[in-house]
């Protein structure tokens, strides 16, 4: 099941829906976090109901384990309708527990003399993306929802390598791109998909999870089409268990789509 096809599976116009998510998409016990994350996202487009409102920043807090092929559901609230801000709260429950809690910012567009472009490039802009380079899914060696996936790795190291470096750059697409999913869902999914570049610091497997994350979108959205997006990430700093990741999103032509960050927790002990 592909990622428009498992959306097209849950009754998102209810309040709450509730659905589930196959095996194939998860990571280790849990639904991938990104794929999480974004049916809440998808959620609280149906209740704002909006399109001149566009998505400003989105943030997500992993509470617990949202176990995969369990059914859940989506609860979503707004907390604000202001003339130009929508705050908007979304919540993923199992067995009645919470297992994600999500706020998203919405906002119009108007008319501004204050204009500052990004100045940002990236770095793997010129590089051609080499089949030979992109990580093949291994059962029971990766994390399952992998198989639906394309990282195409630029620099940086595999997880579990004992590497030196803590960035990571390359490009990232969904196998069957989507043809009806706006943008901003595209990105927040694909975001979550690299593993934390603390893990290839490590010389020998270990778990790690995302805590907290939070991303900013660059409106107007300039994306040309749901394909290759460019990821360039870094961890700035870890110790004591836990991580700070940084990370920009491009487009396939070197737009700045989107800033994300998250606070990642690893057990290498």
């Amino acid at each position: 099941m592909d990622f428009e096809t498992l959306f097209s599976s849950f009754e998102l116009n209810a309040q709450p829906c509730t659905g589930s998510v196959p095996i194939t998409w998860s990571q280790g016990r849990t639904v991938f976090g990104g794929l999480s994350a974004a049916l809440m996202l998808k959620h609280m487009y149906v209740q704002l109901n909006d399109p001149s409102r566009k998505l400003l920043s989105y943030s997500c807090n992993f509470v617990a384990p949202l176990i995969a092929a369990q059914p859940f559901s989506i609860s979503t609230h707004i907390l604000r309708n202001g003339k130009n801000v929508t705050q908007i709260e979304s919540r993923i429950e199992q067995k009645g527990a919470t297992c994600l809690v999500s706020l998203a910012c919405f906002g119009t567009q108007r008319s501004s003399k204050v204009q500052v472009s990004s100045s940002c490039q990236p770095s793997i802009l010129n590089q051609q993306i080499q089949p030979q380079q992109t990580i093949n899914y291994i059962e029971g060696v990766f994390p399952a929802f992998i198989q639906h996936v394309d990282l195409n790795i630029q620099s940086g190291a595999l997880p579990f390598s004992g590497a030196n470096s803590t960035e990571l750059h390359g490009w990232m697409k969904f196998k069957h791109s989507p043809q009806n999913t706006c943008p901003e869902l595209y990105i927040l999914a694909l975001a979550d998909a690299w593993p934390p570049t603390l893990l290839q610091l490590c010389d020998k497997p270990s778990p790690a999870s995302s805590v907290s994350w939070y991303i900013e979108f660059l409106q107007p959205m300039k994306i040309e089409e749901l394909n290759w997006l460019g990821y360039e990430a870094i961890t700035h700093m870890a110790n004591n268990g836990y991580g700070i990741e940084d990370a920009k999103i491009f487009s396939r032509t070197g737009e700045l789509l989107a800033l994300s960050r998250q606070t990642v927790a690893v057990f290498d002990s």
